[in-house]
């Protein structure tokens, strides 16, 4: 790097996982100078970057502590969304075009959660998590068999996720249902309050939408709100991040995770980049400047991050939370020291033999037709990696 004249915020260091890093270090006996050192000198690491490393390592460490060995968590995939973002690489399809595999969808996913609640039923459940696309574009009735046939088949989890990321699938009626199914945590993301990015990714709702989501999961007495943001998107400088930023402030979510934008290979923005002004890397750190500035305001600190390729300006993802506020279930995938049984289309089940340190992937297949037409082999790969019956 000094005969290229450049400095890198993260170095040398590659990878998804840099806390991890820490962790490993930290078993090997390490002092934290001692990690400091080996990020700075070997990795060429900056030292703001070494102390969020270090911060979130911490925080993790603390909230591991609790976990029971012999849990394990669940991931429960929805691959349904109202649009598809320009941004998104996710197993996720648009509603309008899929409206009549739904129900074909969810025989095959209960076939599924069955299968696992057998098997788990003895079984401390540490963490459910229902993604996508976005779970909430289901219509009530199918919401509601969903939740159920999780509550019906698993023990009750001391973490519940349900994304509700898109604001223009969020009910009253929705809302109901998920609290009475004694979930405490939803994600509602805006990824920006400035109306005109929001037309440009292809989100075909407005920053008011948001808003009445918002305020209507707080009216419901959900407990735990996450919202996700990206910085970085085409169009948007400093001023369109303060005004997402501000607004943020004055809601005052229990957590914010803040992306880069990554361009990825399956996205509609790799396929048209060339349409795009994307961020500078000056820019995107001065963006990640105003991100730690106002969650320290917020009163947010970071409790996990992760990297990944093509990112804007090669930094990082970072979630901030209140305090008791924390994501075990995010912790747990980027420490890797559970078991995370995947569910649903284009789940990555994720086995841990901490015993061997040996870690192996199941994989469900990505297709919504596939999966349905083939969710006796999707069992059958559960089967036999899982050693399940």
């Amino acid at each position: 790097m000094d005969y290229y004249k450049i400095s890198l915020p993260w170095g040398a260091l590659t990878g998804v996982r840099p806390a991890k890093l820490v962790s490993k270090l930290k078993g090997e006996g390490r002092s934290e100078e001692e990690i400091r050192k080996i990020l700075g000198e070997e990795y060429f690491v900056r030292d703001d970057k070494i102390n969020l490393c270090i911060n979130v390592s911490n925080r993790e460490e603390r909230l591991l502590k609790g976990s029971d060995p012999k849990s394990v968590s669940l991931y429960i995939g929805i691959p349904f969304c109202p649009t598809r973002c320009l941004y998104c690489s996710f197993t996720s399809y648009p509603l309008d075009k899929y409206k009549n595999k739904i129900d074909g969808y969810l025989d095959a996913l209960e076939k599924e959660i069955e299968f696992c609640g057998r098997n788990l039923k003895d079984t401390p459940v540490e963490s459910i998590y229902i993604g996508g696309g976005t779970p909430t574009s289901l219509d009530e009735a199918r919401l509601e068999r969903l939740l159920s046939a999780v509550e019906k088949n698993f023990n009750t989890p001391s973490e519940f996720t349900v994304e509700a990321g898109r604001p223009d699938t969020i009910t009253r009626e929705k809302l109901n249902i998920i609290k009475a199914h004694g979930i405490d945590r939803i994600s509602v993301n805006p990824q920006t309050l400035n109306d005109k990015t929001l037309e440009l990714i292809g989100r075909e709702h407005k920053t008011a939408d948001f808003y009445k989501a918002f305020e209507l999961a707080r009216d419901i007495g959900i407990g735990h709100i996450n919202c996700d943001i990206i910085l970085g998107l085409p169009g948007e400088g400093e001023e369109d991040v303060i005004n997402t930023f501000e607004g943020m402030k004055k809601l005052s979510p229990e957590s914010l995770t803040v992306h880069t934008l990554a361009v990825k290979r399956a996205s509609r923005l790799k396929e048209t980049l060339e349409s795009y002004s994307l961020a500078d890397f000056d820019l995107m750190d001065r963006l990640l400047g105003l991100s730690a500035k106002y969650t320290a305001e917020m009163g947010l600190s970071p409790y996990y991050m992760y990297r990944q390729k093509n990112m804007v300006g090669n930094f990082e993802n970072v979630s901030y939370c209140k305090p008791n506020h924390e994501c075990i279930y995010n912790i747990q995938i980027m420490e890797e020291t559970q078991t995370i049984a995947a569910l649903g289309c284009g789940g990555s089940t994720k086995t841990v033999d901490k015993r061997l340190n040996k870690i192996e992937r199941i994989f469900n297949v990505k297709s919504v037709d596939d999966y349905i037409t083939r969710i006796d082999e999707m069992i059958d790969r559960k089967k036999k990696g899982l050693n399940w019956a």
